[in-house]
């Protein structure tokens, strides 16, 4: 039954379905395929219990909080003070994109969100100041990459609705990680900047760098306010996620007014369209995941694996070369829902820590939105800064290979991940 079920589903992803569409026809085959055994009302029962769930309430919210931040003005304001703060470094504009995307990140928790929302500006700034056009893209990439890993992260709401684990400290996992990888993209754009001598902009006083901080300052706070609520329990998760809509809606309207009334519909529209194909992805998991759980190949899987090693390090390390190729194929999220249900019980049966698991598999997955060939920002950047595809695959190689080197860490060192999730009780 198994087989028919995968079968079924390459066989629709290769005719061109959806992937939400391929695991529910996958799933109606093996069902027809069992007879009696399985009753055909699994099927709908399966898929409304994928997202009948208090915690996804947030995926929409913090969607909607960043799609307000991205047209009420926020962003520039951001790159603005990014500029005035790191400005006179040589290659600039590259840290100015990294800075800027490690602020985004606090808000958002959409990597795609914000290669646009900060690629839009940007890479035409770096194409004037004479960077290479690969170079503009890639380092857009790599800084949006932090927006699923410093919290709030939509993938970790995912990991957590799929594993029954903590949201808040899931969160918490991805901090250390995310500061990791802006620290490392940062050397990168030092060490390219240096070696092709990319211009700086003139020093900023600090009287300019005051007035900048000023004017960017209603934007600074807001990811203070979503993870310092979430790390001192003065609000939950999903309350964080409401604040967040709320405090980004004064600001673009009434503050910096970068948002006009008539402009809310369209962009609720937009912000709905984003949470629905999540949440269908989620629902059409539902019926897959429990005809897979049914097939007993988790066990399978585990004693395999076990069979090869029971050392925790060396299992996490067969486990990310095998999500590293699939993420060269299938697009982070569908790999997430099709694959952890079969990867969770691995992790809990050899006692590896459910957090480090989540944040390792959450990291490695997200690397794969900008491994080539077919990492989704890769293809979003090129089409937003109008550029080619191939020098940004070529000039993004040094941003992947620390992404990896930070993905070992987390794997050798579980505190990189586990410590600030500890410190919440």
């Amino acid at each position: 039954m198994l087989l028919i079920l995968f079968i079924a589903f390459m066989l629709a992803l290769i005719i061109g379905f959806d992937v939400g569409y391929s695991m529910i026809l996958s799933a109606w085959l093996g069902v027809e395929y069992r007879g009696d055994a399985v009753d055909a009302a699994m099927m709908p029962l399966s898929m409304i219990a994928g997202v009948d769930t208090y915690a996804l309430v947030q995926v929409p919210l913090f969607i909607l909080a960043g799609e307000l931040m991205n047209r009420g003005g926020l962003t520039l304001r951001l790159i603005d003070w990014a500029q005035a703060i790191v400005g006179r470094v040589k290659g600039s504009l590259g840290h100015v994109s990294i800075l800027t995307n490690l602020i985004m990140a606090g808000v958002s928790g959409s990597a795609v969100a914000d290669a646009v929302a900060t690629g839009k500006p940007l890479i035409p700034a770096m194409k004037r100041e004479k960077y290479g056009d690969g170079f503009a893209g890639a380092v857009i990439a790599a800084g949006a990459l932090l927006g699923p890993i410093i919290p709030p992260s939509i993938p970790m709401v995912v990991y957590a609705q799929l594993s029954s684990q903590s949201v808040v400290k899931l969160f918490m996992a991805g901090v250390m990680p995310g500061l990791l990888l802006a620290a490392g993209f940062m050397v990168v754009c030092s060490i390219v900047a240096r070696v092709r001598n990319y211009p700086s902009r003139p020093p900023v006083p600090w009287r300019g760098k005051a007035t900048a901080t000023g004017r960017a300052g209603w934007a600074l706070l807001m990811p203070v306010i979503i993870i310092g609520g979430i790390r001192f329990g003065l609000v939950t998760d999903t309350e964080a996620a409401a604040v967040a809509v709320i405090y980004a809606l004064i600001v673009s309207l009434f503050i910096y007014r970068g948002l006009k009334f008539g402009e809310l519909p369209k962009l609720l529209y937009e912000s709905g369209r984003s949470t629905a194909v999540i949440l269908f992805l989620l629902a059409a998991a539902g019926p897959f995941s429990w005809l897979v759980a049914e097939s007993q190949v988790s066990q399978t899987v585990v004693e395999t694996i076990q069979g090869w090693s029971t050392n925790p390090v060396v299992v996490l390390l067969i486990i990310n070369a095998f999500l590293l190729l699939i993420g060269c194929i299938i697009e982070p999220l569908p790999a997430m829902i099709i694959f952890l249900p079969v990867l969770i019980p691995l992790g809990a049966e050899l006692g590896i820590d459910p957090i480090q698991f989540g944040a390792v598999v959450v990291l490695n997955l997200m690397i794969g939105l900008m491994h080539p060939p077919i990492g989704l920002l890769l293809f979003v950047v090129s089409s937003v800064g109008k550029i080619r595809i191939a020098p940004v695959m070529w000039e993004i190689l040094p941003f992947l290979a620390w992404a990896l080197m930070v993905l070992g860490l987390t794997i050798v060192f579980p505190p990189i991940t586990t410590w600030l999730p500890g410190q919440l009780h």
